[in-house]
């Protein structure tokens, strides 16, 4: 089966329609540069030029970069707009693509959801966490595989600093740190979330996991094991797709089978 994904990020908005059986893109990714300032109107105009790249016509299913509860109303906005703050994701972006069947979901949390059941933390027990450096940092906490939503670790003080201030990719590049430097500030911020939760895996993900020789070797002192992510910055499209199947799923089994055309 295949369903749409797509991840909405502080700097790219990209998405694929997704193989659900075998966990990866059933094409090549379509991007968009994320607008700025990334407001609701904008980034709903960048979602609906990916999915008209595709012409895709079934339930789609988005991440947000933020705090989203019950489904469709966005509580944070760190690394978008603030207006997006309260905005019903799921009707704004559904009636944007024309009425087609959508969910949102947080994005590190889509990205977990992914590599929990396709990738690095397949048939792993215990506190799992996964981590995103990109923009920010976000994250995904699994205990014995089941999600605990919206954690946003990436706020987490660091010497005086949220950490995302201090140890996404977007600060790597912005500051021009090598990866010595990065790695680093990664150690101590992955220090800290250990002293919290104590987990047995830590997953690496993001746009920086594709590197992650460059950075994981430097990083000592961690207890927990420590790999990147497998689906890379691919899990999040992933992740949307399969929260999109799971709603859509029970939508028709509510509806008597009937395809039901919400936003």
């Amino acid at each position: 089966m295949q369903i749409f994904g797509v991840d909405i990020g502080g700097s790219g908005i990209k998405g694929a329609p997704v193989d659900l059986d075998k966990g990866d893109l059933a094409q090549e990714r379509h991007k968009v540069l994320t607008p700025h300032p990334a407001t609701p109107d904008g980034v709903a105009d960048g979602v609906k030029q990916v999915i008209d790249h595709f012409g895709w016509t079934g339930p789609v299913g988005l991440t947000f970069p933020g705090v989203v509860t019950g489904g469709s109303t966005v509580r944070t906005a760190a690394n978008v707009d603030k207006s997006w703050i309260d905005t019903d994701a799921r009707a704004l972006l559904g009636e944007r693509l024309g009425g087609l069947p959508v969910t949102v979901v947080n994005d590190a949390d889509a990205a977990g959801v992914a590599e929990m059941r396709f990738g690095a933390g397949r048939d792993r027990k215990g506190t799992v966490i996964l981590l995103t450096f990109g923009t920010g940092i976000g994250s995904a906490v699994f205990v014995d595989g089941v999600l605990v939503p919206n954690t946003e670790l990436g706020h987490l003080e660091l010497n005086g600093h949220e950490a995302e201030k201090r140890a996404s990719s977007k600060v790597k590049e912005d500051q021009g740190l090598n990866w010595e430097r990065w790695a680093r500030r990664v150690q101590k911020y992955l220090a800290h979330v250990e002293m919290l939760f104590s987990p047995e895996l830590f997953i690496i993900g993001g746009g920086v996991s594709r590197k992650a020789h460059k950075f994981l070797p430097l990083i000592k002192g961690i207890e927990a094991e420590i790999v990147p992510a497998q689906l890379q910055n691919n899990a999040g499209i992933v992740g949307a797709a399969m929260h999109a199947a799971e709603q859509h799923g029970q939508d028709e089994e509510q509806h008597g089978g009937d395809a039901q055309q919400h936003g």
